[in-house]
């Protein structure tokens, strides 16, 4: 049994490879709230990149965890890579080059480490996403951005093209909005970030908890091998010529078909009454 009942307690810390404490978990009746709290610009430093990193994989293994919501404390929801740590790598003799590849390596591992999560992720954004923030909302699976949140890719205004957020801005908004975004540099408001399809919702600031934790609710009543199955075959087919995502997405559901959930899902609609999930 694996419903929201066989889930940990409400408002429990979740272990978390952070001794700084720049990254905080906790875990609230199947919601895994994954918190940046990195003053001033919640930078992506090597090391909160780490701690994000080590939490998704562990919430990946973990079944008490059913939906991960990611938000920051403070005016910011991320600045992207920390530009004094990248800089003060320029003193090793090889100017930088091996800890520059090592960061945009763990930053990529950390956005795959999202969209291969076999959890929904959901960004909650309240403030100024830029850079590899942007990147972070972007590959996250829903994002609920609240009338405050601002969004940009703006490398470009110090000559660093932002190369890495670009592959997830454009595989979530059309090829000339993120043209715009990259090559201009400049903000876009919440608004016109729904509008492009980089967010799902805008809403007012005060009711941005509520909102988000009414989806994540939701989630949490949906069968998890359900979301994980659906989840994985959305990723796998979305690049795939036509033919050959049917032929993916055919065999996905009838895979789906003989789980148990799916005869427990069908059953319950059928019967009128709530269904039971095994997970299986």
């Amino acid at each position: 049994m694996t419903d929201s009942s066989q889930t940990r307690g409400t408002d429990a810390e979740f272990a978390l490879a952070d001794p700084s404490r720049k990254l905080r978990g906790t875990l609230d009746h199947g919601i895994l709230t994954l918190t940046l709290d990195n003053p001033p610009a919640n930078a992506l430093s090597v090391e909160v990149l780490h701690a994000l990193k080590s939490a998704l994989d562990a919430a990946a293994a973990d079944d008490a965890v059913r939906v991960i919501i990611l938000e920051a404390a403070g005016k910011l929801f991320s600045a992207g890579h920390d530009l004094k740590e990248l800089t003060a790598a320029r003193a090793a003799p090889d100017r930088g080059r091996a800890f520059f590849e090592k960061t945009m390596r763990l930053c990529a591992d950390v956005m795959l480490a999202i969209v291969m999560n076999p959890k929904p992720v959901i960004a909650k954004v309240d403030g100024l996403a830029t850079a590899a923030g942007c990147q972070l909302v972007a590959s996250c699976d829903l994002a609920i951005a609240s009338d405050h949140a601002a969004f940009a890719t703006p490398g470009v205004n110090i000559g660093l093209f932002c190369s890495t957020p670009m592959v997830a801005l454009s595989r979530n908004v059309g090829r000339k909005q993120a043209m715009e975004m990259l090559l201009t540099g400049e903000k876009i408001d919440a608004t016109q970030a729904r509008d492009w399809g980089l967010v799902n919702r805008v809403v007012p600031r005060e009711y941005l908890n509520q909102i988000v934790g009414k989806y994540a609710e939701t989630l949490v009543s949906k069968s998890p091998l359900t979301l994980k199955t659906g989840k994985r075959a959305f990723y796998e087919q979305a690049d795939l010529p036509l033919a050959d995502a049917y032929d993916r997405t055919v065999r996905v559901m009838v895979e789906n078909m003989l789980a148990r959930d799916a005869e427990e899902g069908i059953g319950a609609f059928i019967d009128k009454r709530e269904p039971v999930w095994s997970g299986e």
